[in-house]
């Protein structure tokens, strides 16, 4: 099986750090976001993984190179001016099965296997793995109207909402909701597979996932990875 990792952004949101280091680079213990993310794939039995590169990807490719130190094969699609996070893969031949399409920068315990294993299940064109989050607002909230009327005041709400992990399972007949080579995110493909009357599922995960996207992030990320480690990479020994 095949995987398509989103590994050509900027990373803007963790500057500096990211002015000289691709995020999927960025350490996690004692090796990169990416990697770990490439041994928990080839325990999913997936076994060709393609990074979507651009920003530092002389980098990228010097570190993990073929794949072979980490028992898959590695190839490389290379977007010479940002397509978003659907577009890239319109770059990409060869996605003629079922095929899992992540970030490059999510540190999560989440069983691809059974994600794509749900997938099937569903017999769905698409499957998005989804997060519980909550968010306190530690201020008064007011409700009102176009009439500057105060219909409600809620002191410091606390809402709950479902995310995008931004882990995916794609059939190949999504491929043609994505223009070669256009700019395309994935909320608008979601939408375009919506509206065009294809299954679009959630897979709801409830245990341990981050992104990477921000410096407190990370920190804690990497915090979490040490402690947790085995749950992350279980039965793998730390590196020498």
């Amino acid at each position: 099986m095949k995987a398509v990792v989103l590994a050509g952004g900027k990373g803007a949101r963790l500057a500096p750090y990211t002015k000289i280091l691709p995020k999927p680079l960025m350490p996690i213990g004692d090796m990169p976001i990416l990697e770990v993310l490439l041994r928990q794939m080839k325990v999913a039995g997936i076994d060709h993984v393609i990074l979507t590169v651009g920003h530092l990807s002389e980098l990228l490719r010097a570190f993990f190179q073929d794949g072979s130190q980490f028992g898959v094969d590695i190839s490389y699609s290379y977007e010479k001016c940002p397509l978003g996070t659907a577009g890239p893969i319109s770059l990409i031949d060869g996605l003629d099965e079922t095929f899992l399409v992540t970030n490059g920068d999510v540190l999560t315990t989440l069983s691809l296997r059974e994600l794509i294993g749900f997938h099937r299940e569903q017999k769905a064109a698409a499957t998005i793995a989804v997060h519980q989050r909550q968010t306190k607002i530690d201020l008064g909230v007011i409700q009102w109207n176009g009439n500057y009327e105060v219909k409600g005041y809620i002191e410091k709400p606390v809402y709950d909402y479902t995310v995008s992990m931004g882990v995916y399972v794609f059939e190949p007949k999504v491929l043609s909701y994505i223009p070669h080579g256009e700019y395309l995110d994935f909320p608008d493909l979601v939408k375009k597979l919506i509206a065009a009357g294809e299954k679009v599922v959630g897979y709801r995960f409830h245990g341990y996932w981050e992104d990477l996207g921000r410096p407190d992030d990370y920190e804690r990320a990497s915090r979490d990875f040490e402690s947790m480690r085995e749950q992350f990479l279980p039965g793998m020994e730390c590196r020498g």
